[in-house]
């Protein structure tokens, strides 16, 4: 049995986005900050991301957040994201997802009312903002990283989907805004196939052509994500409402906006002229969930306007589990997880069924 461990799991969601909560069974990582265990995590140890994202474990369009220790005063734990395009820095579904999960696991004990904490992400420290109602967990906010658009406006040709205008925002990753109207998509559940087909073509074509660089981080890679937006209604006074949605890898639309998307939007309208400190922009996606940004602060980084913002949804645990992992399975890469693994497998104890009489 020495070749058999445990994960321990809790399966959430938020708008759709299934995000696997590792709680229990991985060895501390190397590393001071939690950005450097997330790098000794996607250096050394990836076999783990690849575990619960691939056959037979997972998808690719679930994402994975490691709870790990945090050596920061302020937070009450660290997480590091694991998607399948890797590992982003920030994510605001997966901090909806594993705020959550904090508090349904007891490390931060729910009270009613308003709960404020922090946890520390790869990009450093979230401010998190709970709503708790009858002991459920009715909403999360989550500080959103601050934004700021790069190009806008820009034009492309793509072969296959024609003359393309986009602009360029950074929200934790670099994104391609485009209108989707102006490519035909009225944003519904029957286009995501055709969806992720038309973005793939437009990000690699934007990726051929260029590159982007952080004003502070740097390269952070080429040009990963694509958010399609519909047109905006208003709501209400400072309060807009737009069909969105938000592809992330070949084939892989995001169930949820997306509190990245959410935010890179913000940066585009604060850009643009059109929001006032306090104003909301409500995202929905292809199965009619959403996430609320608002619009706090903002700031000037030499050539860029940079906008501050949270993000605001819920998130609905699915499932408590665990995960069995066999080193002899031959669909089980240990090689690059097997220094990682804590628990070793306990059999559980035979439960009695009741008879039918």
């Amino acid at each position: 049995m020495n070749n058999i461990h445990t994960i321990q799991l809790m399966d959430t969601h938020a708008g759709g986005d299934v995000s696997r909560i590792v709680t229990g069974g991985i060895d501390v990582l190397p590393g001071a900050t939690v950005r450097e265990q997330m790098e000794y995590l996607r250096d050394e140890a990836d076999g783990l991301r690849r575990l619960l994202l691939e056959e037979p474990y997972g998808i690719p369009e679930m994402s994975v957040d490691l709870l790990v220790p945090t050596s920061h005063p302020e937070a009450v734990a660290g997480y590091i994201i694991m998607e399948v395009m890797g590992y982003p820095i920030y994510s605001g579904s997966n901090t909806l997802c594993t705020a959550t999960a904090v508090l349904e696991s007891g490390i931060v004990p729910k009270q009613e009312g308003i709960q404020r904490f922090k946890l520390e992400a790869p990009a450093g420290l979230v401010q998190i903002e709970a709503k708790v109602h009858n002991g459920v967990v009715e909403s999360v906010t989550c500080g959103g990283l601050p934004s700021y658009i790069d190009t806008h406006h820009d034009t492309i040709l793509v072969p296959g989907v024609g003359q393309v205008t986009y602009s360029i925002a950074y929200s934790g990753g670099f994104y391609a805004l485009v209108d989707a109207t102006e490519l035909g998509f009225k944003l519904v559940r029957d286009e995501e196939r055709a969806l992720a087909e038309c973005a793939y073509k437009i990000v690699e074509a934007i990726k051929a052509k260029r590159g982007f660089s952080h004003y502070t981080l740097g390269d952070v890679g080429p040009l990963p994500f694509l958010h399609f937006m519909g047109p905006e209604e208003q709501i209400a006074e400072g309060f807009v409402r737009s069909r969105s949605t938000t592809y992330v890898h070949p084939g892989v639309i995001c169930r949820s906006t997306t509190g990245t998307g959410t935010s890179a939007r913000l940066a585009l309208m604060n850009y643009e002229g059109r929001l006032n400190v306090g104003d909301k922009l409500e995202t929905v996606s292809l199965r009619d969930t959403g996430f609320i940004g608002t619009f706090t602060d903002t700031r000037q980084e030499g050539a860029h306007q940079v906008v501050e913002n949270t993000i605001t949804g819920r998130s609905y645990v699915l499932a408590h589990s665990n995960i069995v992992i066999n080193c002899d399975d031959p669909m089980v890469a240990c090689g690059e997880l097997r220094h990682i693994l804590r628990d070793r497998y306990q059999r559980p104890e035979p439960v009695a069924l009741p008879l039918e009489t």
